[in-house]
């Protein structure tokens, strides 16, 4: 099998690991918390985008979409109706700080033996976070203490 002649003699199609041809978070506006750019993971679409869209097929694209089919596959904004007895959840019971992965005494090897669910926030993984590891956060336990007394 032939290299394709854009590819540089010697790459074989690998990625480079150097720095300099990364883009480093100092060079960014996203800060997520990893140290090395290449830690950061990629978290795929849970479904396949555009399956059933006009214009996967070959003789679609060639045809090119029509003006009512655009409007047809359009959505509505949703109305912005304002609830007057929305309640303010200003209470401190969420932390300003996200919570790492989080790992259970015996790292996860073997049976609990802790009656309690019990973990420890071991840093924050380079891969994209779950739903649920997005939503734990820290909450300091002085004001838990304040708001009680």
């Amino acid at each position: 099998m032939t290299m394709p002649d854009s590819t540089p003699e010697g790459s074989e199609g690998e990625y480079s690991l150097d720095d300099e041809d990364q883009l480093q978070p100092e060079d960014t506006l996203v800060d997520r918390g990893v140290d090395d750019v290449l830690d950061e993971g990629y978290s795929p679409p849970e479904k396949p985008l555009g399956l059933n869209a006009f214009g996967t097929t070959a003789a679609e694209q060639r045809e090119g979409e029509t003006l009512d089919q655009r409007l047809a596959e359009e959505e509505p904004d949703p109305a912005f109706e304002e609830d007057e007895n929305v309640e303010i959840l200003d209470d401190n019971e969420v932390g300003r700080q996200r919570s790492g992965r989080l790992l259970a005494e015996n790292e996860g090897v073997g049976e609990d033996e802790e009656k309690d669910l019990v973990a420890f926030d071991i840093g924050i993984d380079g891969g994209a976070a779950s739903a649920e590891e997005a939503a734990v956060h820290i909450v300091d336990e002085e004001s838990d203490l304040d708001e009680l007394s």
